[in-house]
């Protein structure tokens, strides 16, 4: 199945050329603070990069770190072959590609979540191709994310959903935070290109709807476990990434997010850095007010949260909080304060 699925994936990003950059795509991230934060941030990232090309959360989950420091760079407007971070971006690739495996998981099945690392590679990978000059390179994006897409329609659960592992390997297990990353990274290469079957999304927009209470919270898994902000601000992203913008479903969740996730208030919920990755997408996609009051203020928490660290003479900046380690929050911290440069399709209007 794969080989059609790869001739046709071929086919139509040579007669498309689907997931290139807008020539009127420019950077416009213009605040000397937050544009220094930017610069200190990627070049701290750009320090923790390993020889092999890949980074870590203190050694764990290097497939899904990899990918959003990647991202990262990406949302600066480096390429494989331009700007400053090009030669990191490309290692990046090279390691990315080079673990995908026979049955089109990226990443390795060691690892106790690995849905996360292969959906997150997925996105980064697709958001590479749309740019990729070099022919060889991107003919073996292609097959990967050919193969990856498929081995994403085998891992959903029946009830549309995904777990940290496949529905073969976790029992059927499923759970929101998995389940969006899988959604994003289909788009994304979808976006690219890459074929997507419609019944994998649409079975994903149902679970995403089974799982959302009336109070617009979006619970922890089809089998229940309570609303939950971070998910919900996910689920919507996801929801738009699916094309669903205007059903009954995305107003309730917005406002449930609006009373739950002020970037200025105490972190009650858990996972900040995560549920404002994803609602600062939502909000972008709103634009005008909307937008300009969140970026306000969840830019002005993120400078606050800042480290500033020596690289040599230079200064650079990190971010220490959340369990995960300082590569997944400076990485999600950076997509945030970068979106206004809207270099990639995932995250434009």
């Amino acid at each position: 199945m794969w080989k059609r699925m790869f001739n046709l994936a071929l086919l139509c990003i040579v007669v498309v050329g689907a997931g290139a950059r807008p020539a009127a795509a420019a950077a416009r991230v213009s605040d000397p603070a937050v544009k220094s934060h930017v610069d200190g941030g990627l070049q701290w990232l750009a320090s923790q990069q390993h020889k092999l090309g890949h980074w870590t959360a203190q050694g764990r989950y290097p497939t899904a770190m990899t990918a959003l420091a990647g991202m990262a760079m990406l949302c600066e407007g480096s390429t494989t072959t331009q700007g400053k971070y090009a030669e990191n971006i490309r290692r990046a690739v090279d390691y990315l590609t080079n673990r995908s495996r026979p049955n089109g998981l990226i990443g390795d099945k060691d690892d106790d979540r690995y849905t996360y690392g292969h959906g997150f590679a997925m996105l980064f990978l697709s958001e590479v191709l749309g740019e990729e000059e070099d022919m060889e390179r991107r003919t073996e994006l292609i097959r990967v994310l050919t193969n990856a897409v498929e081995f994403t329609g085998y891992a959903q659960t029946p009830a549309g959903g995904w777990g940290y592992v496949s529905a073969k390997d976790g029992g059927g297990f499923d759970e929101g935070s998995t389940t969006i990353t899988q959604v994003q990274g289909l788009r994304g290469a979808r976006n690219a290109g890459i074929p997507v079957p419609n019944e994998v999304i649409e079975k994903a927009v149902k679970y995403i709807h089974n799982c959302t209470l009336k109070d617009g919270a979006v619970q922890y898994s089809s089998k229940g476990g309570g609303g939950r902000p971070a998910i919900t601000a996910a689920a919507i992203a996801c929801l738009y990434n699916a094309g669903e913008y205007d059903d009954d479903y995305v107003p309730r969740m917005m406002e449930y997010c609006r009373k739950q996730l002020d970037p200025a208030a105490r972190d009650s919920f858990g996972h900040w850095h995560y549920a404002h990755f994803y609602y600062s997408q939502v909000q972008y996609r709103e634009g005008g007010d909307v937008w300009e009051d969140y970026r306000g203020a969840v830019e002005k928490r993120i400078l606050a949260d800042a480290t500033a660290v020596k690289i040599g003479d230079e200064t650079a900046y990190t971010w220490n909080q959340g369990y995960v380690g300082p590569v997944y929050t400076t990485a999600l911290n950076l997509i945030i304060l970068q979106l206004d440069n809207a270099y990639l399709p995932i995250y434009q209007r």
